[in-house]
């Protein structure tokens, strides 16, 4: 069991402050919600609870799956937002939108490899329940952007339940990252630089691992960090 410090509010004080707040706000909500799509949300935030312990690590429990989804995505973005958002335009490949034309490229090359209507397409044919798991995880980041109005996303003002799948594979999944960006600009453009040849994969290439000797470890054990590829939050409510 969690030990609660002295910020930890219960779901329904937590749920009805930041309501009020959005209320009070002169400015406009960065999500518009419908009445009734309001409604379903504050009624599903009713359902959850999410405690921190002295560590800032949310606690989420709901009555369902998707009460739970709700409530852990509403609390990934409290968290940092701003690395969720992002997670999704790399994935939808939309970065330029926020980067400009830098990012063309490394758009192009994930449009290549996931695409939306594809992913619209799969999620009409879930079945109900990972279609209800997934409108959660969308409801709870447009009822984060709803009650939290300052927050201004980069590009990402609503999201839609077939955006999960775009992200969803964690860190194993394709690997796009072996097409080189240099390649295919050249591919796309017929122009051929010295970096479209210095990006081809070359072997040996290791993944991400840490060892740390027995000498430096309280425990006096080795210790090992295999393939540590999700970022780590950076958060107010991290430690």
């Amino acid at each position: 069991m969690p030990k609660q410090s002295n910020f930890v509010l219960s779901a329904r004080r937590h749920w009805q402050g930041l309501a009020a707040f959005s209320l009070l706000c002169s400015g406009t909500p960065s999500t518009a919600a419908p009445g009734a799509e309001l409604a379903r949300w504050q009624r599903q935030a009713q359902r959850v609870t999410i405690t921190r312990d002295d560590w800032g690590i949310a606690h989420v429990r709901g009555r369902t799956d998707a009460d739970a989804v709700f409530g852990m995505i509403y609390a990934q973005a409290e968290d940092d937002f701003n690395r969720v958002e992002t997670n999704y335009l790399n994935a939808l490949g939309r970065l330029a939108e926020a980067e400009g034309e830098s990012a063309i490229w490394q758009d192009l090359r994930m449009k290549l490899f996931v695409d939306p209507v594809d992913l619209r397409a799969k999620y009409a044919r879930s079945p109900k329940w990972l279609q209800a798991l997934m409108t959660s995880w969308a409801d709870g980041l447009n009822f984060y952007l709803h009650t939290n109005p300052e927050k201004r996303p980069r590009v990402i003002r609503r999201f839609e339940p077939w955006m999960a799948l775009a992200f969803s594979e964690g860190s194993i999944g394709g690997d796009i990252e072996r097409v080189s960006l240099p390649e295919l600009e050249a591919f796309y453009t017929g122009l051929k630089t010295a970096a479209s040849d210095a990006g081809r994969y070359i072997e040996p290439k290791g993944s991400n691992g840490f060892a740390i000797a027995p000498s430096n470890t309280a425990g006096g054990k080795t210790l090992l960090l295999i393939n540590p590829h999700t970022s780590f939050s950076s958060g107010p409510n991290s430690r």
